[in-house]
């Protein structure tokens, strides 16, 4: 509000305490003190019922959407987000096909099954067959050579 220095201070004391004198000079810094007080108090007070009315008229939601509207970088990305939204729910069952199409999908998939079904029964026959071969190797073993 007011830009007041220190020397600027000590200027404002030293005419008080000449015009006013030292008896009196305590009452008034004191009565200035209260007003001051007073007058903040009031531009506080002023201040929130400006902010509540803004808030009420929803001035506050018109200037941060004016706000997000200026700044291009974060317009931007809001905008690639909507226009990628839809890639994340998609699925192939949604997406209608044409029946050779259709045929040929599910051709594709019943391959693509089987072979994962015979390299499944691959591994289980393999992990079977390094179960019993430690068991066949430490039979053929000799117990002792002494």
């Amino acid at each position: 509000m007011f830009d007041l220095g220190m020397s600027e201070l000590l200027i404002i004391g030293v005419v008080a305490l000449i015009v006013v004198g030292p008896k009196d000079l305590p009452g008034l810094f004191r009565s200035v003190g209260q007003f001051v007080g007073k007058a903040r108090g009031m531009a506080r007070e002023f201040s929130r019922a400006m902010e509540q009315a803004a808030d009420e008229s929803g001035v506050k939601d018109i200037s941060q959407t004016l706000k997000a509207a200026s700044n291009p970088k974060q317009f931007g990305m809001d905008k690639v987000r909507e226009a990628t939204d839809g890639l994340t729910d998609w699925s192939a069952t949604d997406t209608p096909l044409s029946d050779d199409r259709a045929e040929a999908a599910r051709k594709i998939q019943e391959a693509t099954a089987a072979k994962e079904q015979a390299r499944r029964d691959a591994e289980e026959a393999a992990a079977a067959a390094e179960e019993v071969a430690p068991e066949a190797t430490a039979a053929e073993e000799p117990k002792d050579k002494g």
